[in-house]
């Protein structure tokens, strides 16, 4: 084993991944699960249904993944779900991600119902960055929104972050022509005196969802053309910034973030990876194909095939997704890969 954490230690220094557009990828989202415990409108309006397919990555599939990542020069890895604190051993995973050498950034993206009790667990487990979905600010929007009335808890949950100083605190909330679009100014006034980030996402189309996607579908233009006219200025993106526009004003502490996929030129800041909670290497979110990786993550001895499949397969990554054509790929809803 001392092998193998001396190859992924050295590797702390190594350029990341890249591919043959010149893209380079630091930041891996690895999902943990499929399950959530929400209903969202936009994602699982009837809720999440089991099918009885083979059980989900165990967390030593996990540390040999992420050992594998790490050595190829990848820093960040996000956990993501459907929901990831529905797994009881998600503090165990954390601190099993962060103790990997050349991991430098542990982030999560939740849905903050279980934040105020267990983000100190995950704290202390080595969570160095919390990504909320929050798709509003209006008690009874929350509710209609995402099937069940949490709003409470996970601003509760906020205001434990801020107190254990997490370096990296965002919100996500995913734009929703008729639902949540009008929320703008509230936010504003939110990020007045928050050092917090709330990102806009522009609803994508995926495998189920074509009547809602024509019903509640906005372009984030009409959000960054609100921000300019308040006075909001667009921000410089650093080397390795991921796709978001990041906005900030003056008067604020907070920044909004866009990330709008229709975008033109969208997938050129394209810098991560995912992985599915069975353990398939997608190279793009919409993409037509996954890579199974989960047979190379049962011994330590198969760690140098890992690292030639995952680089191999890096060469067939494309230029873009087919949203604008009106492919989805193979993600029936966006619970099944994390986003």
């Amino acid at each position: 084993m001392a092998h193998r954490a001396d190859t992924a230690a050295g590797s702390a220094a190594a350029p990341p991944l890249s591919d043959g557009f010149g893209r380079r990828f630091p930041y891996l989202r690895l999902s943990l699960t499929e399950a959530c415990n929400f209903s969202c409108s936009y994602c699982l309006p009837d809720g999440y249904q089991a099918d009885g397919r083979p059980r989900f990555l165990a967390l030593d599939e996990i540390g040999r993944l992420v050992r594998a990542f790490a050595a190829l020069g990848m820093h960040k890895i996000r956990l993501t779900g459907g929901e990831p604190s529905l797994r009881k051993d998600l503090d165990a995973i954390i601190e099993t991600v962060a103790a990997v050498p050349g991991i430098r950034k542990v982030a999560i993206t939740t849905n903050g119902t279980q934040l105020p009790r267990r983000l100190p667990g995950w704290h202390r487990a080595g969570l160095t960055a919390l990504n909320v979905s929050m798709d509003s600010l209006q008690r009874d929007r929350f509710k209609a929104i995402t099937g069940h009335d949490r709003l409470p808890e996970i601003l509760q949950g906020l205001q434990m972050a801020q107190a254990l100083e997490l370096p990296s605190v965002k919100l996500n909330a995913v734009l929703l022509r008729g639902l949540n679009d009008d929320e703008l100014p509230q936010w504003m006034d939110f990020l007045r005196e928050r050092p917090v980030s709330i990102r806009f996402i522009e609803l994508m189309r995926t495998g189920d969802n074509e009547a809602y996607f024509e019903r509640h579908h906005l372009r984030a233009d009409v959000i960054i053309a609100q921000l300019l006219a308040a006075g909001w200025s667009e921000r410089p993106r650093g080397a390795d910034a991921g796709p978001a526009r990041e906005f900030g004003h003056p008067g604020h502490r907070g920044t909004v973030g866009i990330i709008a996929p229709y975008a033109r030129d969208f997938c050129a800041g394209c810098n991560r990876l995912r992985v599915t909670a069975r353990g398939d290497l997608r190279l793009c979110l919409f993409g037509e194909f996954g890579v199974p990786l989960r047979p190379l993550l049962q011994s330590d001895d198969d760690f140098d095939a890992l690292l030639a499949r995952i680089t191999t397969q890096l060469g067939l990554k494309a230029a873009g997704h087919g949203l604008h054509r009106g492919q989805t790929g193979l993600i029936p809803h966006l619970a099944s890969i994390g986003g």
